[in-house]
Order: structure tokens, then C-alpha cells, then sequence
């Protein structure tokens, strides 16, 4: 028999278990939205000054979070796109800089546990809609990168990394080959050609299918998302269920429909205008079918505004949309990977609320493990903390995140500590001047980087426009977040736990390395 103290033991430890399980959220249906190439000032709730009123995201930030210090991984696609469903910093594996085509061989390595992969292992039900861009192992029908045997199944897709089904295209509306993909399979064969198309509409020439037109790609995204929703509705299993819509939209070509193309003085921000009412229809699904309680919607983008959707030249009309930080897409300045981050997720999330921790992208993979109770491998989402705490409302754990990584589209770094933020080079990384590799829309030639100094240094409390190198007078802060940074790459890991193996080969920067010993 129990001693009275035994048994008053029990029963704390019994309330305590209960309180914790009540502290824990049951498994929430998931909706993943990102945008493509969307900067921070598109939003209105975001930036007063806005050329048009996006009224669904502003309804979607009324009844949420928005994260005003959120950001990317990278200031282009891909890697971002990788990070997000890996929870890991896409530059430890293959990828260095740039991103993939449309025929690119896939990213995401065999055996490595995504984001969908672990969902669909703890019970939900996984959809995918809209852009892939993170490669296909394509049917080969010769040796060249663009013979393809479109009428065989291709690997390496969505459907081999955790999602139970697929619809949408390989890689950005403006890269060939223009062909619908469901689940493993190219839905019609490319039935012609198209040649390449000037700015604003801008693409690539390249293969098309009989059954495909890219003004066609946005609506159709929106209805199989709703579609689903609908499906999920009145399924009796009432699984939870993860969806990942991923817009081509307002990334070029720039085509917005009919109904929206004269609503704004752009055709790109009329193109935003679509995407925020397609937002809208997707919030109303959730609604109709009785999801909307129990749904965590996510709303955000791959990474800053593109050069290329700004015709004619928003800043001209009053219009920035980087939302007051220097630089664009492509850039380690904030431009090129600070994001409009907004959650809602009713009866967890403070309505009309806004935190300002850093946070990125590749939180969301932890942040469904803390939710569901379940942990990870040492292995997974490396990179990854949770952001549960924040979606409640309360502080973060002191442990939470201590630096977070930027990437360019050269494979130039940054670094971020608290206010403090290193770049690891002396321009931009990406398009914005100094820059090496200038865009069509931002100069005409490179710059002359004789005399500028190594790194840059900011402290983006005092200074969030970057305009003030602090690198000569801070000298001790640049050799710690050096250190810092070699550590996070050669550890394999940003986070508590066991190094990790990574993909050494391809650097294509390495010399600052040496500046910063182990």
C-alpha cells in the first residue's frame, strides 16, 4: 500500500502531465501560403503608403500575428524554398548560389525528412499546390538538359518528399518547360513553343503543353486549393491535413486577369491585387467548410520584391516595395530577405498582435514538432526552432535562437545577432549596387569594389536602412560574429544538438574563413 506521501506525489505529477497536455495545442490543420518575390511593402497593413489596399492580408493581420522582423533564408527562391520544407539552411548541401531551372536535377537528398514527410508520419494529410522549383529527376529522352520524355514519371518531386499528392509546375512561371504536373506525371506534353517575351509578361522561350497558359496558373492554383479545402470539409476521417500553396504570383510574367489588370496604376501590383483576393477565397473555404477554427494559416514570401516587376518604376509613383530596407531580391542587405510574415490561427494566436523577434522560415518545421509533441531526429530540421511561444504571445525561450543566417544569389553571407548584422563582403551579394552582377533593372554595369572595406557591419536598431558601416569601430563585434558564422557552417547545426555532416565541396566563397580562426 501507498504511503500518503507516494500518493500526493502521484497526484501532482498527475496534474502536472495534465496541464502540460493542456498547454499543448491539438494537431492544427496547416496552411502554408507563399508568395513569389513579394516584398514586405505589398502589404498594406504593412506599409501605409501603399499604391493599393490589399484588404484580405490586411483581415489576415487583424486576426493574426504579423512578424515584422521576419525573413527568408536567402535572397532568392530555391534555397528558400528548401529551407522552408527542411528546416536546413539550403547552402549545406549542393547549392552554393544561384538557383535551379526548370530540368535542375533534385535538391532536397534522399532519405532527408521534410517538413510534409514528418506531418504525414504523425497523421495528416498532405497537399502541395503551385511551384516546385526544387528539381525533378526527369525521364531522359537524350543527353541534352532539355530532352525530356515527358510521357514517364518523374522522381524526386513533391510526391517522394512526404506530400500525398501534387499539382502545379516545376519551377517559376517564366521557366520552361511550361507543363501542368499532377502527383508524378506531366498531364499533356508540351505541344509547342514559345519564344522568349519582354518585360512585364517575361519569360523564357521553351516547351509548352496542349493543355497549359500561364495566365491560367494563378486561378487554377486558387481553385484546387479550395478544392481540397471542400474535400477535407466533408471527409468523415477529419485527419488534419498540411497544405503548401505555393504562388507563382507576383513573380513575372507579370499577368494579372482582366478583372484586376486596371485596378492599380501597375501590372504588378495589380497582380498583387489577384493574389490578395485569391488569399481571400481561401480564408472563405476555410469558413464555408467548417476549418477555419482549427486551421494555422501562414501567410508570407520566397524573398523580396524583384526589380523585374517594377514597370513602371514604383518608387517613382511613391511606392517601395521593400518597405523602407535597402536593397531588393538577390541582396544580403534586408531588402533582398526580410518578408511579410503573417499567422493566424484563432483561440492560440492574439488577434491584431505583432512580434518583433527574428524569426525565419525555417521555424515553421520546429514549430510543428512542439505543437504535436513529437521530436525530432538530430539529423532533421537542423536549423529550425520553434516558434510556438511567439504564436501564443509570450516571450521567447532564452534559448530560442541566438544568430540567424542570410544568404545572396551570389552565396555571399550575413549573419544576425540581436541588432547587430555582418556581411560577410563588401556589396550587396546580389543586384543592388555595389554589386558585381547588375540586373537589367537595377544598373548597367558592375560597380568598382577597389577600396571598399571587407565586411559591413550594422547595427539595424539604430540604423535599419543599412547606411552606416560600423565594421572599423566595432572590430570586436565583427570577430564575433565571424566566429559565429564559421561555427554555424561547420557544425553542421544552428541549433542544441549533435554536429551534423554537410556538403564541403563547391564553396564558392571561403577566404573571409581564415579571418575568423576556430
Amino acid at each position: 500500500m501507498k504511503s500518503p506521501l507516494l500518493r500526493l506525489a502521484a497526484v501532482i505529477l498527475l496534474a502536472v502531465a495534465a496541464r502540460a497536455a493542456a498547454d499543448r495545442p491539438a494537431a492544427p490543420n496547416v496552411i502554408v501560403i507563399l508568395a513569389d518575390d513579394m516584398g514586405i511593402g505589398d502589404v498594406s497593413a504593412l506599409n501605409p503608403r501603399s499604391l493599393w489596399k490589399t484588404p484580405h492580408l490586411d483581415r489576415l493581420a487583424a486576426e493574426g500575428m504579423t512578424f515584422t522582423d521576419a525573413h527568408s533564408s536567402s535572397g532568392v527562391c530555391t534555397p528558400t524554398r528548401y529551407t522552408l520544407l527542411t528546416g536546413r539552411y539550403s547552402w549545406r548541401g549542393r547549392l552554393k548560389r544561384g538557383v535551379l531551372n526548370g530540368y535542375g536535377a533534385p535538391l532536397i537528398e534522399p532519405g532527408r525528412l521534410t517538413l510534409p514527410g514528418f506531418l504525414r508520419s504523425r497523421g495528416y494529410a498532405t497537399a502541395m499546390f503551385g511551384k516546385w522549383h526544387l528539381g525533378l529527376d526527369w525521364a531522359k529522352a537524350g543527353s541534352g538538359p532539355e530532352e525530356v520524355d515527358y510521357t514517364k514519371p518523374f522522381g524526386g518531386g513533391p510526391v517522394a518528399n512526404g506530400f500525398d499528392r501534387f499539382i502545379g509546375i516545376s519551377a517559376s512561371l517564366d521557366m520552361p518547360p511550361y507543363v501542368w504536373l499532377r502527383d508524378d506525371r506531366v498531364t499533356a506534353p508540351p505541344a509547342g513553343r514559345v519564344g522568349d517575351s519582354p518585360a512585364p509578361r517575361l519569360w523564357r522561350a521553351g516547351p509548352i503543353g496542349a493543355d497549359f497558359r500561364m495566365e491560367d496558373v494563378q486561378p487554377r492554383l486558387t481553385r484546387e486549393t479550395i478544392s481540397f479545402l471542400a474535400e477535407r470539409g466533408a471527409a468523415r476521417d477529419r485527419r488534419p491535413f498540411f497544405v503548401y500553396l505555393a504562388f507563382a504570383s507576383p513573380h513575372t510574367p507579370t499577368l494579372p486577369t482582366e478583372e484586376f489588370s486596371s485596378t492599380t496604376p501597375t501590372p504588378y501590383g495589380a497582380f498583387v491585387r489577384q493574389l490578395d483576393a485569391d488569399v481571400g477565397a481561401i480564408l472563405a473555404a476555410l469558413e464555408k467548410h467548417g476549418l477555419a477554427r482549427d486551421t494555422l494559416v501562414v501567410f508570407t514570401s520566397d524573398n523580396g520584391y524583384a526589380p523585374a516587376g517594377d514597370i513602371p518604376r514604383h518608387r517613382d509613383l511613391g511606392h517601395d516595395s521593400s518597405g523602407g530596407f535597402r536593397g531588393c531580391k538577390s541582396d544580403a542587405f534586408e531588402g533582398g530577405h526580410r518578408v511579410p510574415f503573417i499567422a493566424r490561427w484563432p483561440g492560440v494566436v492574439p488577434a491584431g498582435s505583432r512580434c518583433v523577434d527574428v524569426i525565419g522560415h525555417l521555424d515553421l518545421f520546429a514549430t510543428m514538432a512542439e505543437i504535436l509533441g513529437a521530436p525530432l531526429p538530430a539529423n532533421a530540421a537542423e536549423d529550425s526552432s520553434s516558434l510556438l511561444a511567439l504564436l501564443r504571445g509570450q516571450p521567447a525561450p532564452a534559448v530560442r535562437r541566438r544568430s540567424l543566417v542570410h544568404h545572396s544569389s551570389e552565396g555571399e553571407f550575413a549573419i544576425r545577432e540581436g541588432d547587430w548584422k555582418l556581411i560577410l563582403c563588401p556589396g550587396s551579394g546580389g543586384w543592388s549596387p555595389p554589386t558585381k552582377v547588375p540586373s537589367p533593372w537595377t544598373q548597367p554595369k558592375p560597380d568598382n569594389f577597389d577600396g571598399l572595406p571587407p565586411f559591413q557591419l550594422y547595427h539595424l536598431g539604430n540604423d535599419p536602412k543599412e547606411t552606416t558601416n560600423l565594421a572599423d569601430r566595432h572590430p570586436e563585434v565583427v570577430a564575433r560574429l565571424g566566429r559565429l558564422m564559421r561555427e554555424t557552417i561547420e557544425r553542421g547545426r544552428s541549433t542544441p544538438g549533435p554536429d551534423q555532416s554537410y556538403e564541403k565541396a563547391g564553396w564558392p566563397q571561403t577566404a573571409w574563413i581564415s579571418r575568423f580562426g576556430p
